[in-house]
């Protein structure tokens, strides 16, 4: 089968295409015929040898990138009764691990995919599954998001922030988004009651008292953000390198949590959200498709930073 390899650590040109074995499938697993896989930035960091998860995947010959598919289940193994050859199904694979996603086939533990609603397309799926289990998991797994609460989200336009607003939406929460000026009006579309051009104002002199923050940016920012903390107030931060002064801030405003999140592979999660997206509580949005051919140039895009939503790669 072809896949994409990552020769050594460093630049796009190390994605190499390959044709490889395709994977033999463990009594838990199934095999998937990938549709479309999704890029996210956790796929850069690793490339570029910038998260410690690639330390753990060095060891891998072939290392295959990704962890993002949609795509249809082609063999199913002797454990697995959640599922028939021929269904459709996305999710997060073997996260943090390693997802072999950047090829046709993909042997995925049955637990950590869900069936694909039939109202959206391969493409909306394979971007509906990291970056949108990052959102659901820091509302209901490392923080719990209640109705009443006013919620600050960093980050808004981007892919976990745009999932981030829409899910918050509809716990029934006030959601205060901070983003760029162009990005305004998407945001807004997405359900936000307030905006925060970051680079107009400094969101922690303007924002109201939140009972939550998705803080996705690092560095300074997390010191920023508990500023807008209420007292035992909740704060989730993505991967993003925070220090001791960091906690101790935050520790300060005596919160009621502080999480320095990692998303996990969920089955019953991604279920949670085949939900929302059967029933349109949910909407992707997908800003740019790439062939399999194009994953450099998908790469090269996310390294921009400037990503609306999500980038996907169609097979």
């Amino acid at each position: 089968m072809k896949a994409v390899v990552l020769k050594n650590f460093g630049g796009v040109e190390n994605l190499l295409y390959k044709e490889i074995e395709k994977p033999l499938i463990k009594t838990n697993e199934v095999l998937v015929k990938v549709k479309a896989i999704s890029i996210n930035p956790v796929d850069v960091k690793v490339r570029n040898r910038q998260a410690p998860l690639a330390e753990d995947l060095a060891k891998y010959d072939p290392l295959v990138l990704g962890w993002d598919i949609s795509g249809e289940v082609t063999e199913i193994g002797t454990e697995v009764t959640q599922f028939n050859m021929g269904d459709e199904v996305f999710g997060m694979v073997n996260f943090v691990g390693h997802g072999k996603a950047y090829a046709e086939y993909v042997a995925a533990p049955a637990e950590h995919l869900a069936r694909k609603p039939n109202n959206i397309n391969h493409v909306e799926a394979a971007a509906s599954t990291l970056a949108a289990l990052t959102a659901w998991q820091a509302f209901n797994s490392y923080g719990k998001l209640r109705p009443t609460d006013n919620v600050l989200i960093h980050a808004a336009s981007g892919g976990v922030g745009h999932f981030a607003v829409q899910i918050a939406k509809d716990m029934g929460a006030y959601v205060v988004a901070t983003s760029s000026a162009p990005n305004r009006d998407f945001v807004l579309g997405l359900g936000a009651d307030d905006f925060i051009d970051y680079r107009r104002v400094r969101f922690e002199e303007v924002a109201p008292p939140a009972d939550f923050v998705l803080e996705a940016i690092g560095g300074a920012n997390f010191q920023k953000s508990v500023q807008v903390l209420k007292p035992f107030g909740t704060i989730v931060a993505l991967p993003s390198g925070h220090t001791m002064e960091d906690e101790l801030k935050a520790q300060e405003k005596q919160l009621h949590a502080c999480y320095f999140m990692s998303v996990y592979s969920s089955g019953q999660d991604m279920q949670h959200i085949a939900s929302l997206l059967e029933k349109e509580v949910l909407k992707p949005h997908v800003s740019d498709v790439f062939g399999f051919d194009k994953i450099a140039d998908a790469h090269l895009q996310i390294e921009t930073g400037r990503t609306v939503g999500k980038i996907v790669i169609k097979l």
